[in-house]
């Protein structure tokens, strides 16, 4: 096998879970030409990978479909003979048929897939990881166990944000695109406000977080917390959170950076759950959610922008101490 290209064009933790793919592949065909597909916004976390030959990139801000035509006449002039898509949706599914691949691959649920060379299930309520769920797609060409997802920060990354190790530090991460998915404001000052002082706090996310990070520093009484929110790369980001003494994180975005750098994470769950398949995978890594069963819990896949219900009980009855159980664990480790 010469060239394989895999495509996965949903959001950023998508993205990193799809790296094992990359990983596995590569370990059984390391003189092919490794190519992948994602949208713009991701592609930062490939950036200078170097097991990639080249990172194809999906701008629907460019018009969704002229793009599409224009990444399918890439694809086909490239002969692949592989593609493997872990997207689950039509367009896609386009891409993935009309590639013109001595070999197509992908799930059952993507509405092209009857037109694959092979398609596998994908059930979310199996209890399986994500990862392994992906690697079904490429199973009949490695073997039978997944590899773990990994990225590359480059030495300018580590260089970038080597001063802010010098002491021992914690990250957080508090948002999420889904407001069920993020564990309360109020929550995070009441968590740093308890964290001894010896540790610095870093604060973690986008510029568009920089707002909600400014709002926690401003509540709490702890004068450790610095907000590093837009100034840090993703792949940065990553480099910190690997030496971190621990890393809180909802079910998110930074979750997955964590298990890529095998950093110790704390994963806070509030509507969602761990069975859906998307937990961390460091080797520390340990989930935190409400002890009780809910009636309405979990409430999607994805999460809401509000609680569906009202009172968002799956986060708020989660209690600070099981937060600090799990640092102090973390610290015997």
């Amino acid at each position: 096998m010469k060239k394989i290209l895999i495509i996965q064009t949903a959001f950023l933790g998508d993205v990193v879970l799809a790296t094992a793919l990359i990983e596995k592949l590569y370990a059984y065909y390391p003189q092919a030409q490794l190519d992948f597909l994602l949208r713009k916004g991701n592609e930062s976390l490939l950036k200078d990978h170097p097991l990639l030959r080249q990172v194809l990139i999906w701008n629907k801000k460019d018009g969704k479909y002229k793009s599409l035509m224009k990444l399918l006449s890439q694809i086909r002039a490239e002969k692949y003979d592989l593609v493997v898509n872990v997207q689950r949706f039509g367009a896609t599914g386009i891409l993935t048929a009309l590639s013109g691949a001595k070999e197509t691959i992908g799930f059952d649920k993507n509405p092209f897939s009857r037109f694959f060379t092979h398609r596998r299930r994908h059930d979310v309520t199996s209890g399986t990881h994500e990862v392994e769920r992906n690697h079904l797609l490429i199973e009949s060409v490695t073997d039978a166990t997944p590899a773990k997802p990994k990225l590359y920060p480059n030495q300018v990354d580590f260089a970038k944000v080597e001063e802010l190790k010098q002491e021992k530090f914690i990250c957080m991460a508090p948002t999420s695109v889904w407001f069920t998915k993020q564990y309360p404001l109020g929550q995070w000052v009441t968590l740093i406000n308890s964290i001894d002082t010896k540790y610095k706090v870093y604060l973690l996310g986008s510029p568009a977080d920089q707002a909600h990070c400014d709002e926690i520093i401003r509540q709490s009484t702890n004068q450790r917390v610095e907000n590093l929110c837009g100034q840090l790369s993703l792949l940065q980001s990553a480099a910190l959170m690997r030496d971190a003494v621990l890393n809180y994180v909802n079910d998110s975005g930074p979750m997955h950076l964590a298990s890529a750098l095998n950093a110790p994470t704390c994963a806070i769950y509030c509507s969602t759950v761990p069975k859906f398949g998307f937990g961390p995978l460091a080797d520390f890594a340990n989930v935190v959610e409400r002890e009780e069963p809910l009636y309405c819990r979990p409430c999607g896949l994805h999460g809401y922008k509000a609680c569906p219900e009202g009172h968002f009980k799956c986060a708020k009855d989660i209690r600070n101490e099981q937060l600090l159980e799990v640092l102090n664990l973390a610290v015997i480790v």
